[in-house]
């Protein structure tokens, strides 16, 4: 995956673990070209992207009124602080409901100032509507973690979420998810979709990124974009 102004091209080189077949090679080749053609569709992308990290953003902005903290390990620059909800504090939105009800633990590196990582696990249903528009089952986790992928530019690097309920109709819900990225390499920021193109075609084949993107209702790690950064290995689901 190479990031640009346009949005994220991406092209995959492991299907459910194995290489491609010379037809999906083909097809994937053909996507990308046509990205570079019209990159409306990846504009599209980019934005709802943009959306969600805005999302994310303004949640991650309730947690000092959402939830009572109070210290717990150091690990050298790395501060744990424990989370639980503040009972006096009234979610405005569903997305923020789902935060509210997790208690969990953040890890803090005091002198960059910036969230390292995130747990939590629901401690208790979480219903929407009163439970007509469908629930969440207490129990389910999240763990994200975010890294210094290259100096002053942080990128999260794990998701990890299970969770399980109920939607509208008594259709089940269950989000299963395990998502990493790793061998960040910077690029330049006016970097062309053209250029992006030509960086996946000429990629190592010996990295395995896949990527596949879904919406859920839980919150990520806090993410500021200096620059762009293509990602040498990713996998798995993005949410939120």
């Amino acid at each position: 995956m190479v990031e640009t102004q346009n949005g994220d091209l991406k092209r995959p080189l492991l299907i459910n673990g194995r290489a491609l077949t010379a037809e999906q090679q083909q097809k994937s080749d053909k996507r990308i070209r046509q990205f570079v053609r019209n990159p409306a569709t990846l504009r599209k992308s980019l934005n709802e992207k943009n959306q969600d990290a805005a999302r994310s953003q303004r949640l991650l902005k309730m947690l000092p009124d959402a939830f009572h903290f109070n210290y717990g390990e150091r690990r050298d620059d790395l501060i744990q602080l424990n989370f639980a909800p503040n009972p006096s504090f009234h979610p405005p939105t569903h997305e923020a409901e789902v935060f509210h009800a997790m208690e969990g633990s953040v890890w803090v590196n005091s002198k960059e100032a910036r969230v390292e990582e995130i747990t939590g696990h629901l401690i208790h249903e979480v219903k929407f509507g009163g439970g007509l528009l469908g629930h969440l089952n207490k129990g389910g986790t999240f763990d994200v973690k975010q890294a210094e992928v290259a100096r002053g530019y942080w990128e999260m690097t794990l998701l990890k979420v299970q969770m399980k309920g109920k939607a509208l109709f008594f259709k089940t819900i269950g989000v299963q998810q395990n998502y990493s990225r790793s061998d960040f390499r910077q690029v330049p920021d006016d970097l062309t979709l053209a250029q992006a193109a030509d960086i996946l075609r000429h990629s190592n084949a010996a990295v395995r990124p896949t990527a596949v993107t879904v919406r859920e209702v839980v919150c990520a790690a806090i993410d500021n974009r200096p620059g762009r950064c293509q990602a040498g290995s990713l996998h798995g689901r993005r949410i939120l």
